[in-house]
């Protein structure tokens, strides 16, 4: 039986916006199966996703057995809910080629493949959508749900209400289609709760009507609120854009850095939300974080969580070293163990230079003055050099007519001169 309550551990982290009746008495009596579903748009999740994850983590955790299910056939559709424009389609090589990335990154959370009982499945909805007619589907399932119900639905009332450019069939079908899913994964799998954000409640309980119509039988939903950011603007988006969890597409330092920048009344949700620490931990860190909000006790506890799960421990660590590179007293070694791309984020917003690869023997104080502009004059660079304010590669610079050579580059390409405690150069050598 399940080692946790769901319903409870989900409650006091904020994780639940609306159960139906009956769901917590059918997950208390015996090991039950549940489906989120996954949007495989994309090759890699995004943090917008994690909410879902974890509750399938969670659901896990306490004794249950979730199944992932990829959004095929209706990715090839476009979900209404929560948009005002429809989205582009997929074709089936690009659909088959995101799910087996989606899988690998869920893998690092969720047990597929052990011979528990309540091992994980994934399922993708084209698998048993592509072999059903248009003709069998609207005979079999169609008559079951009256249009003056799907009309009914939130998501379906704000798009014929003036919201986007309306809303073409296909779009309209989605609830149908997505009530079907819940229908095949309850006769095939037993699966008799779907899990979801609280815009797509208007869809899961489409599904739980179809099983009710059609078989006869009791399905449940549960949702969870959707995460917004204390200012009440979009959760996982930056200046950028989404941040991923593919370091391809989000690297594990702007992971990072994402989730230490948080405000502090949001570091106190996300880290019950995102985090697998017990109450108890968390109730004692956000007292110290109270007493010297500061040190930013939360942030860093949460980045550190966060990031070791989606990324790994050395992916931390490195993430954290490069933090302390513009922020603190890192060494000239840790400067050069960043990756050209982490070296580049880290040192964004920094002033930079380019200069030929002819430079290179120059005198430091030339480079510094008459190759680029860090120092107004070669006089004032002499003169702040004595007084050892200045820095090559977070090494102090003793002698300001030493000259600069390949073996100073780092990555081959990049010097980073700091001039005071604060102000930092980056110059390329092309």
């Amino acid at each position: 039986m399940a080692i946790k309550n769901f319903i409870e551990e989900l409650e006091w982290r904020g994780m639940i916006h609306t159960i139906m009746p009956g769901a917590k008495e059918q997950l208390e009596k015996e090991m039950t199966t549940a489906y989120l579903g996954i949007d495989p748009t994309a090759d890699s999740l995004h943090i917008g996703h994690l909410v879902g994850v974890m509750i399938l983590k969670h659901f896990q955790m306490c004794g249950h057995r979730p199944i992932a299910l990829v959004g095929g056939a209706t990715g090839m559709i476009g979900d209404p809910s929560g948009k005002s424009q429809e989205r582009n389609l997929l074709d089936e090589e690009t659909l088959r080629r995101n799910q087996e990335a989606i899988k690998r990154q869920l893998a690092k959370l969720i047990d597929f493949d052990s011979d528990a009982p309540n091992a994980a499945l994934m399922v993708n909805t084209y698998d048993w959508m592509k072999g059903i007619g248009f003709l069998d589907f609207i005979r079999d399932i169609g008559k079951l749900i009256t249009v003056n119900y799907m009309m009914a639905k939130d998501s379906v009332k704000k798009r014929f209400n003036g919201e986007g450019d309306g809303m073409s069939f296909t779009e309209f079908s989605y609830q149908l289609v997505q009530g079907f899913d819940f229908m095949h994964l309850y006769e095939k799998y037993g699966c008799k709760v779907q899990l979801g954000g609280s815009d797509q409640w208007g869809n899961i309980t489409t599904g739980t009507e179809l099983i009710r119509r059609k078989l006869g039988a009791e399905a449940y939903a549960i949702t969870c609120p959707l995460i917004t950011k204390a200012d009440g603007t979009k959760f996982g988006k930056t200046e950028s854009g989404n941040v991923w969890l593919d370091p391809r597409y989000t690297s594990p330092y702007k992971f990072y850095q994402f989730w230490l920048n948080v405000s502090d009344d949001d570091a106190k949700r996300y880290i019950k939300i995102f985090t697998l620490l017990d109450r108890a931990t968390i109730d004692a860190l956000v007292a110290e974080h109270d007493v010297a909000p500061h040190l930013r006790t939360l942030q860093k506890r949460l980045a550190e969580e966060i990031t070791v799960m989606i990324h790994s421990r050395e992916e931390y660590e490195k993430a954290v070293e490069a933090s302390q590179i513009l922020f603190g007293g890192a060494t000239s070694e840790a400067l050069r163990r960043l990756d050209e791309q982490t070296l580049l984020q880290v040192f964004e917003g920094v002033p930079q230079f380019t200069v030929a690869r002819a430079e290179l023997g120059l005198p430091f104080v030339d480079l510094c003055a008459a190759a680029t502009q860090i120092f107004p004059s070669k006089g004032e660079c002499r003169k702040m050099v004595q007084g050892g304010g200045v820095a090559l590669n977070k090494e102090k610079v003793a002698d300001a007519m030493r000259p600069v050579t390949e073996a100073d580059l780092i990555a081959g390409k990049y010097l980073l001169v700091q001039r005071g405690k604060k102000n930092y150069y980056l110059v390329t050598v092309e």
